[in-house]
């Protein structure tokens, strides 16, 4: 190898080290923030290839995308004194990362301040309010009065707070006990009320069933009595009829009639004088 490749192969790896030493390529998902001896003194938010000053600026890249936080279980206190168990997170995003390297310098530095910020904007802004509204529809108004406020708050750290979310809400173990009791004595208590009443309306259907069954009784024994009286009225015409068209016949059956219905069990005695008129039909031997 002569002289002439040497140095060209030189010249050739110290532009390449050059060039790879003071280019940079940034991310769209990414801003960097230059340092030069440990100050920032600039902020590149567009994607794109850029350059630096090497061995005197070097570099710190900051997400641009939306971030999460979430903070473990609090229990906090509503208006009306009532517990609550809540886990919320909250979504925030980078906006000025000179404000962000200074104050917080990282990502583990702004949630630990971003986390005692919503800890207390939770705590100030439900304890406005009662545990029955905390439970509604109006959780969602009351969690855009937390982001505002947490967003107001955020600002001097170059963030953004895009959304905050209450991800469960319990109750404490004796709330819900208590709570569960409560429940247990109104179900019970409808469950009486809703017995009570159907008691009551059996037994007026019972009361009108039994009126109805004495009218129907009473209605039946009437129009049986007026058959059976026109019945008998009908016969006692039928029998003067007969009996005025052949007295002796009539007298003579009557007595027939007499002697069967005596004499049908075939085990009667009689203790009577035969010359009486009960037997006056049988004749002498």
């Amino acid at each position: 190898m002569n002289s002439k490749t040497k140095k060209f192969l030189i010249f050739t790896t110290i532009a390449f080290v050059t060039f790879v030493s003071t280019t940079f390529k940034v991310d769209q998902r990414k801003q960097v923030l230059i340092l030069q001896f440990g100050e920032p003194i600039r902020v590149i938010k567009e994607p794109g290839l850029n350059f630096k000053i090497p061995f005197i600026q070097n570099l710190i890249f900051f997400d641009k995308r939306i971030l999460d936080l979430s903070i473990t279980d609090q229990e906090l206190i509503a208006n009306d004194q009532k517990r609550i168990i809540i886990n919320a997170f909250t979504k925030y995003k980078i906006n000025d990362p000179l404000i962000f390297y200074k104050t917080v310098r990282n990502i583990y530095g702004v949630s630990s301040k971003l986390s005692a910020v919503l800890d207390s904007s939770l705590r100030k802004i439900i304890g406005e309010f009662r545990l029955n509204q905390l439970l509604t529809d109006n959780r969602g108004d009351i969690m855009t009065r937390i982001k505002d406020v947490v967003n107001e708050e955020a600002k001097i750290y170059g963030i953004d707070v895009v959304d905050v979310r209450i991800m469960r809400s319990d109750l404490p173990k004796e709330n819900s006990d208590s709570i569960f009791a409560r429940m247990r004595a109104e179900r019970e208590k409808e469950a009486r009320e809703i017995r009570a009443e159907g008691a009551e309306e059996a037994d007026k259907i019972r009361a009108e069933a039994d009126k109805q069954r004495t009218i129907i009784l009473a209605e039946a024994e009437k129009e049986s009595n007026l058959t059976r009286g026109l019945g008998e009225a009908k016969a006692n015409k039928i029998y003067a009829n007969g009996y005025n068209r052949d007295a002796e016949f009539a007298e003579f059956y009557r007595s027939m009639k007499a002697y069967e219905k005596s004499f049908s069990n075939g085990n009667t005695n009689f203790i009577i004088s035969p010359e009486g008129q009960f037997f006056k039909h049988f004749g002498k031997k």
